[in-house]
C-alpha cells in the first residue's frame, strides 16, 4: 500500500491501513521512519477531535472490566473508541502486554472498537511517544475517545498525564494504598475518582468516598468521586455526563494541556534523536571498557560518561575540575 493510499484508507477508518500505520511508527527500520515521519505530516490535520482519557488503578481494581464496560457504553452512544496501554515498566522488563483483547473480549469484538496492546521496549522515544503517535494515527482513523490505561506503576501517572485531556483514577472500597496515593502527589493530577466494586461494600465505598473528598478539599482538587460497579454497569451513564460536562467546562485547560504535551513530545522526541545519534556513532569498545571500570571502580561514572561522550563527538565534556 503507498503512502497516499495509506493515507486515504486511514482516515477513512480503513483497518487494514491503520494496522499498517501502527507498523510503520513502531518500526526500527530508517526508510520506515523516514515513511512514518511523511505520513505524520499529513495526518496531524486530522487529529486533535477525539477526547483522550486516562485510566490509572492498582492492579485487582478492576480496569479492564470497567474499560469494557464503560467502552461498551460509549459504542452504544454511537462513538468509535480505541484503548491503548501505557506500561513504563515495560522498558525495564522487555516485556509486551499482549493480552489486551483477551481481556476485552466482548469490546475487541465490535468494528466500533480498536484495542492496542503496549508496546515491547525498545521504541524509538520510549513508550509515551509510540502511544501518542498511535493516538493520532486513531484520531486520524476516526475515532472519537482515546481511552489510555496505565498497565505499569510508579511513573504511570506522569506518562498519562502528558497524553491525555482528563485523568481517571479507580479505586476499591477500603483502599488504604489508593489513600496513600495521596502524599505521593496523584491527586495534583487526578480529574476524577471511581471507586469500583461500591455494590459489594456499600459502607465501605461511602467511608472511601467521604475520606477521598476530604483529601481532595485539602489538595484545594476540584475532582470528583463517583460510586460504580463495572461488573455490573452501573452508572457508566453517570460518569459519561460528569466527563462530558468536565470538558465542556475545561475547554481552555484542555487547550493548554495539549500546548503543553506538544512542548514535552517536542523534547521527548528530540533526545531520543540524540540519543539514536549517540548510538549509532559511539565505539562499542570503548564503551564496554568505560562501563567495565564503573562497575569495577576504577573510574567514578560521571568522570566515564564525560570520557565516552568526548570519544564520541571530539569535544571535551568534562566537567573543570577533573
Amino acid at each position: 500500500m503507498s503512502s497516499p493510499d495509506l493515507l486515504s484508507g486511514l482516515l477513512q477508518g480503513n483497518r487494514r491501513a491503520l494496522a499498517r500505520t501502527i507498523t510503520l511508527l513502531e518500526s526500527q527500520k530508517k526508510t520506515h521512519q523516514q515513511e512514518a515521519r511523511v505520513l505524520l505530516e499529513h495526518i496531524l490535520p486530522h487529529t486533535g477531535n477525539a477526547f483522550r482519557i486516562g485510566i490509572s488503578g492498582t492492579p485487582g481494581v478492576g480496569k479492564s472490566t470497567f474499560i469494557e464496560t464503560f467502552g461498551l457504553h460509549l459504542i452504544g452512544q454511537g462513538l468509535k473508541v480505541a484503548v491503548l496501554a501505557v506500561d513504563p515498566s515495560s522498558a525495564v522488563s522487555g516485556g509486551s502486554i499482549l493480552a489486551d483483547k483477551t481481556r476485552m473480549e466482548r469490546l475487541s469484538s465490535r468494528p466500533e472498537a480498536f484495542i492496542r496492546p503496549s508496546p515491547s521496549a525498545g521504541v524509538l522515544g520510549g513508550v509515551a511517544l509510540h502511544t501518542r503517535e498511535v493516538m493520532l494515527a486513531c484520531e486520524a482513523a476516526g475515532f472519537d475517545v482515546i481511552l489510555i490505561e496505565t498497565v505499569g506503576v510508579g511513573q504511570s501517572e506522569t506518562v498519562v498525564s502528558r497524553l491525555t485531556d482528563v485523568f481517571v483514577l479507580l479505586t476499591l472500597p477500603n483502599a488504604g494504598d489508593d489513600l496513600q496515593a495521596v502524599k505521593r502527589g496523584i491527586m495534583e493530577v487526578v480529574d476524577l475518582i471511581l471507586i469500583n466494586k461500591a455494590d459489594l461494600l456499600p459502607e465501605e465505598a461511602n467511608l472511601t468516598q467521604v475520606q477521598l473528598e476530604s483529601a481532595l478539599r485539602l489538595q484545594q482538587s476540584l475532582a470528583k468521586v463517583l460510586q460504580i460497579s463495572a461488573l455490573q454497569g452501573t452508572h457508566m451513564e453517570k460518569v459519561w455526563s460528569h466527563l462530558k460536562s468536565w470538558q465542556a467546562q475545561h475547554q481552555a485547560q484542555i487547550l493548554h494541556r495539549r500546548q503543553v504535551q506538544q512542548e514535552a513530545w517536542f523534547e521527548d522526541h528530540l533526545k531520543a534523536l540524540v540519543w539514536q545519534q549517540f548510538l549509532e556513532q559511539v565505539n562499542p569498545e570503548r564503551w564496554a571498557s568505560l562501563r567495565e571500570q564503573t562497575r569495577t571502580g576504577k573510574m567514578d561514572p560521571v568522570s566515564a560518561a564525560h570520557l565516552l561522550l568526548e570519544d564520541t563527538h571530539g569535544e571535551k565534556h568534562l566537567p573543570e575540575n577533573h
